[in-house]
Parts: C-alpha cells; structure tokens; sequence
C-alpha cells in the first residue's frame, strides 16, 4: 500500500478516532486504528469493541491496501512534521514507512486481518436529527450518567421516541440514582422501531455523537442494527453497541405534587451557589436553602473551614421551608440551562426538587435532598 496525503487531511483524520481507541491496552490490536487505500480515498477505522468509527478522506492512491497502527504513535508523528506532503507506504512483514520532507519514520504495524470486523451500513433506514437539537438535548443529560460501573444499566442516557397530543418527541433520559435529567424535542419525519421501545445510548457513544454533532453540517442520520446504534454524518459513521439492561422507570421518580414554586435568577443562583460551595468538602458538601416570603438564604458550614451565607430575592409567596442540598448536582443542572430564570418545585424538606428553565418547555431535572 502507498498513498500520499496532505498533512492537515490526515492529522484531522487521526484526531478523530483518538477518543475511541482502547486505552488499557487489553488487547493491542484495538489500540490501532486500520487504515485502507483504494479508489483515491483512505478509509480511518478505529474501535474498542464498543464504539467503532469509520471516516473516508480524498488522497492519492499510489497502491491499494491496508494495515493496522498505533493510533496515538502516527497521530504523535503526522503532528510534529513538517507542512509537506506525506507520502505513507508499507513494508514487509506489517512494517510500515512515513516520508515528508527529509524526515523518515519506520514504524511496527500489525496484520490487518487481526482488526475486528466493521459492519457494513446499509442506508435505508435512518432516521434524520437535527444537529443543533442533538447537541442540547446531550448537554441537558450528559452531566447526570451514572458512573458506577456495577450500575451498569445506568452507565447512559436512554433514548426514546413518544407520541404526545399527534407529535413525536424524542426524549433523553439520565441518572445516577442521585439525580434524573428528562430532555425533549418535537421529532418530525419518521422515527424508529426501536426508539419507540427505548434504547440505552453507552456514555463513551454518547460523547462521541456530540462530538459529531458539534462538527460543521446540520443533520445527523440515525438508526440500528444488531442491538446496536449507527450515527452516519458527512464522511463519518460511529457505531455503538447499545447498553444491554433495562433502564428504571423514570416517571416515578419525577414529583408530582411539588406545590412551591420558587422563581430565582439563573446566574446569581449559579454564582451564589459556586461561592458557597468554596467551603464545602466531602464530609460537608450540603448547602442550605433557606426559602421565604420573597427570598432565599443559601448558605453552608463547615467546622473544620467556617461558614457563609448569602441572600437571593425571590418570587416565592408561601410557608418558609428549608431544604438542603448537594451543590454540585444544583450547579451542574444552571450550567446547562438556557434561560435567565430558573424555577425550583418544593414539597418539603425530604421530597426530591424539580429544577427547570422559567417559561421555557423540554427540560426538566430532578435532584434528591440531603438530610438537614
């Protein structure tokens, strides 16, 4: 095999599968990515057995072929040479040759016919996702995986396709047993057998499909085979095995009678809670809610640093109530809303906290109280 490629082209193309090689080194094999020429175009694959991603880039076929290499050793040395062409060819014995300029590298390869096998994709039946629709509903969930491996149906965001009043909404669901984040768009278009029924995206898929939805282009194609997601877009396509487990019922767990609604600014509670959290600490990590007429004290203790303590104006009208809570999972769920007004559902000092964006629908998070 031989080809010769611009530097740019193939160092975006190594980039890309950094994420997904296996990096425990269990079987060397999937710490390579395979790397086909034939037709002027190279195919990238990398995989870890559990996430898989194939890309396809314009060059110049000199002879058709393919080997396997150290995904992070070529991508180390594609990075540091020069601007010039790269010419890549390969040697006996799996051995393979990188030339640009005067530079020269020899690098060990591996047999081609050990890399796993990458399905074929057929195109029929995908279903179109907006990018921009994705990428929300990701952030809007992602910081709320579990990541205890034992909980291992829990290690993903569930993801599921209902009908509501004659529309589709897709709906994204995660937990950690802590904390429930529910995103949901309006679908248009036909949706899938298999997200009626709901499917457990696994967390590195999950990163990696926001990674794509992130790149230039608007849609993303989705759909399955083989108990597993294909998510196709451009030159690329990322296969992901789905998580084998039975997710929890999540509408249990979302409160029904919260009857307290507290309406607070969104970056004076972020900013707020990020200060008083400065002298919490695993023993001491609660921060108080003092909630009344008009206001809210937040404030934390700790006896080993100190204590502070801080008033927020409020639209509350109501019996006090104090609540406590972890501040990370409160400053995770402001992080990622997209409204200046956050509403918080209270029943008591016990019941779980509805936490979502004022006058705005699609989004809603729900986070379990500590023990005053």
């Amino acid at each position: 095999m031989e080809f010769k490629i611009d530097k740019d082209t193939f160092l975006k193309a190594l980039q890309k599968v950094q994420g997904i090689v296996e990096k425990r080194n269990t079987m060397p094999i999937l710490s390579n990515v395979l790397i086909e020429a034939a037709e002027d175009r190279i195919q990238v694959t990398a995989t870890d057995l559990e996430v898989g991603m194939r890309s396809s880039y314009p060059t110049t076929v000199v002879r058709d072929g393919k080997i396997t290499v150290s995904a992070k050793k070529v991508y180390e040395i594609i990075k540091e040479l020069s601007d010039q062409e790269i010419t890549f060819s390969t040697k006996e014995n799996d051995w393979v040759e990188i030339r640009s300029g005067k530079a020269r590298f020899n690098i060990v390869g591996l047999s081609p016919e050990e890399f796993p096998y990458f399905p074929k994709i057929n195109d029929d039946s995908f279903i179109t996702v907006s990018t921009t629709m994705l990428r929300e509903m990701i952030e809007h969930t992602s910081y709320a995986i579990c990541h205890d491996e034992t909980k291992y149906n829990l290690n993903g965001i569930l993801v599921r396709a209902a009908t509501d009043g004659g529309r589709t909404l897709l709906r994204m669901v995660a937990t950690d047993g802590h904390r429930l984040s529910v995103s949901e768009r309006e679908l248009s278009g036909t949706t899938a057998t298999e997200l009626g029924n709901g499917v457990i995206f696994p967390k590195k898929g999950i990163y990696e499909l926001k990674r794509m939805a992130e790149e230039e282009g608007d849609q993303v194609l989705l759909g399955f085979m083989d108990n597993s997601a294909v998510c196709k877009k451009g030159n690329t396509v990322v296969v992901m095995r789905l998580v084998d487990g039975e997710f929890p019922d999540y509408t249990k767990v979302i409160p029904v009678s919260n009857d307290r609604l507290v309406t607070l600014n969104r970056e004076d509670l972020l900013h707020s809670l990020r200060r008083m959290a400065i002298l919490s600490s695993e023993k001491f990590k609660g921060i108080k809610f003092d909630v009344k007429d008009g206001k809210v004290e937040i404030s934390s203790s700790n006896p080993e640093l100190g204590d502070a303590s801080e008033e927020l104006e409020a639209i509350y009208s109501g019996n006090d109530l104090t609540i406590r809570f972890n501040a990370r999972y409160l400053i995770d769920v402001l992080s990622v809303l997209p409204t200046s007004q956050v509403e918080l559902l209270l029943r008591d000092e016990m019941s779980p906290a509805i936490v979502r964006p004022a006058a705005q629908e699609g989004f809603l998070a729900v986070i379990m109280p500590m023990r005053l």
